[in-house]
């Protein structure tokens, strides 16, 4: 791409792209509005970045943060002046809690505007607070060489904080005054006869950063763990770039230590399952056991990431008190449990460096470990295979089970999440799943996965009703959608997480106000969108339909259910599951 020297505007907004697009960036979703016009037209006028039209904020930024999460780079996200940019919200502080890197360019009215009833014109400075790793107004658009220059270096500061040293948003806050249009300018031309593209740009380029600061552990911390044959390894939810690396180097530390490895379902490591043999993915039904609960009680418990969502896992580490490590190279505190925790500041994979590939220790605890797996795993399975009904969480187990080799799994929030930590079973799929567990909300999930499957071959949403309808107009994508994503919809009529609190029993105002049925016939909201609907009847018909998938468009797959019936059988039948071990 060539500078536009149309006016002043071009100048600057197509110098911004440019040194954007040699640093990496690759996509730019873009929302419709006047005072962006310079962002919009150097985006779209550039041949190798992918401007995306996209018609509403939140699903934009939500689609965005999906096409960030799966190809783990920067993508630029642009807006209107106004409130246009607070729609962005959501989704920023989703890429922040789940450290997903996104670029924010949000147009804005020149400073002279600001503070006298000008349209669409609000306070946008810092209007995301604390949540972007860096924010800043750039200065008015300038033609002189110097202000060129610092617009460069901008573009290049914005990029190494959205990435480094942990990935995340940022926001520049971008002041134009009129023409917005590419509107030829005499002034210009005397910049365009002097301006020296190469020189300008050179050593603008791809950037590779280092590791993020990190503390070391201590020798005596691997004599402890050593010592201890009564240890487990927490591997929680990860949206891991290289999952094969993370997966062997999680094994490594097990088979070392002789530990067993409590996977979350949003972890590649059940969907890897080859790699380690001491693969424990249903501690979530074998700790309802109590007997056994307190006779697994661990002295060392070292957890790889973020916290699991399993509420029976986290009860059994709040009683048990074991010493806590936890693994990751970020800055946050990782324990809302309060534990006796050290945050090691560095990645499993560096950690498993310390250990011997050879060593390959077995202990009663760990036999005791991967002797209740597999009970549970057969006990699981045989229920399922018996069951006819539409149990929604036969859902979570069926897509374990069917998916195609590598498919990129997008799981909503609430329900269907904690469906998978009971039900998923372990395998070698390399199913990779995707998930918005930052700031665990149900907005965006329609738009985040529709950009995780954009320009794949396909890809899986598993949903609610409720989810699937606060993004429903993520759908509008679909004239423009390149790739294909089945919804498999769990349709309960209402919030069915809520069924499992203790407000259930308090009704009314439990059904208007938390269990919120929206009575929707969503063959008609789909075809509303040109969205292929099928309502499914049978386990069978679904599995059917899961194997093989598409290659194009967007189809919802119903499956009708009932949340109240479904709580019940879940809080008889796991509870049966544990105790029959």
């Amino acid at each position: 791409m060539t500078v536009d020297f149309s006016n002043i505007n071009s100048v600057w907004a197509s110098i911004l792209v440019e040194s954007l697009h040699r640093l990496g960036l690759t996509r730019a979703v873009i929302c419709p509005g006047s005072r962006s016009t310079p962002l919009t037209f150097a985006f779209a006028q550039h041949n190798q970045i992918e401007a995306i039209s996209m018609l509403d904020e939140r699903s934009a930024s939500f689609f965005a943060l999906g096409l960030a999460k799966r190809s783990g780079l920067p993508v630029a996200l642009v807006c209107t002046s106004g409130t246009a940019c607070a729609n962005f919200y959501p989704a920023l502080i989703e890429a922040r809690e789940s450290r997903v890197p996104l670029i924010l360019l949000t147009a804005d009215r020149p400073q002279e505007l600001r503070d006298c009833n000008a349209g669409q014109t609000i306070d946008q400075i810092k209007i995301f607070g604390n949540f972007p790793n860096w924010q800043s107004e750039l200065a008015l658009p300038s033609l002189e060489i110097e202000m060129l220059s610092y617009l460069r270096q901008i573009a290049v500061h914005a990029w190494e904080k959205s990435l480094w040293p942990i990935s995340g948003p940022v926001h520049l806050n971008i002041p134009f005054r009129e023409p917005l249009a590419p509107i030829p300018e005499a002034e210009v031309m005397t910049l365009m006869s002097q301006f020296k593209s190469d020189e300008f740009f050179t050593n603008i380029e791809q950037i590779t950063f280092p590791n993020p600061p990190c503390s070391f552990p201590e020798i005596n911390y691997f004599k402890k763990w050593e010592q201890s044959p009564r240890g487990v390894i927490i591997a929680g939810p990860t949206q891991h770039q290289y999952p094969e690396a993370y997966c062997r180097a999680i094994a490594r530390i097990s088979k070392s230590l002789g530990w067993p490895v409590l996977a979350e379902a949003l972890s590649p490591l059940r969907n890897n399952a080859a790699v380690n043999d001491y693969l424990i993915s249903s501690y979530d039904i074998i700790l309802r056991n109590q007997t056994l609960a307190k006779q697994f009680a661990p002295e060392i418990a070292i957890r790889i990431g973020e916290m699991p969502t399993s509420k029976v896992l986290r009860t059994w580490l709040r009683e048990t008190q074991p010493m806590c490590w936890i693994i990751d190279p970020g800055s946050r505190n990782l324990d809302p449990l309060h534990l006796k925790t050290i945050h090691l500041r560095l990645s499993v994979e560096k950690l498993s460096y310390e250990f011997s590939e050879t060593e390959n220790r077995n202990s009663d605890y760990l036999q005791l470990w991967c002797y209740a797996e597999k009970r549970v795993q057969q006990s699981v399975d045989k229920t399922m295979n018996q069951m006819d009904s539409l149990f929604e969480g036969k859902a979570a187990w069926l897509l374990s089970k069917s998916l195609p080799k590598g498919t990129p799994l997008f799981i909503s929030n609430s329900t269907p999440i904690r469906d998978l930590e009971s039900f998923w079973q372990s395998n070698d799929s390399q199913i990779t799943p995707y998930f918005n567990r930052g700031a665990n909300g149900i907005d965006g999930i329609v738009s985040t996965a529709l950009g995780v499957a954009y320009c794949h071959q396909n890809g899986v949403l598993l949903t609610g009703d409720l989810a699937l309808l606060h993004d429903i107009n993520g759908l509008l994508l679909r004239n423009k959608f390149s790739g294909h994503l089945t919804i498999v919809l769990i349709n309960n009529n209402g919030g069915g997480i809520f069924e499992h609190l203790p407000i259930v029993n308090f009704n009314p105002p439990f059904e208007e106000f938390f269990g919120t049925p929206q009575n929707i016939d969503f063959s008609k909201v789909c075809a509303a969108y040109d969205v292929e609907h099928e309502l499914i009847g049978s386990w069978k018909e679904l599995a059917q339909k899961l194997n093989p998938l598409p290659t194009k468009g967007i189809r919802v797959l119903e499956l009708q259910t009932n949340r109240k019936t479904d709580a019940k059988w879940r809080k008889s039948n796991l509870t049966k599951i544990a105790e029959a071990i």
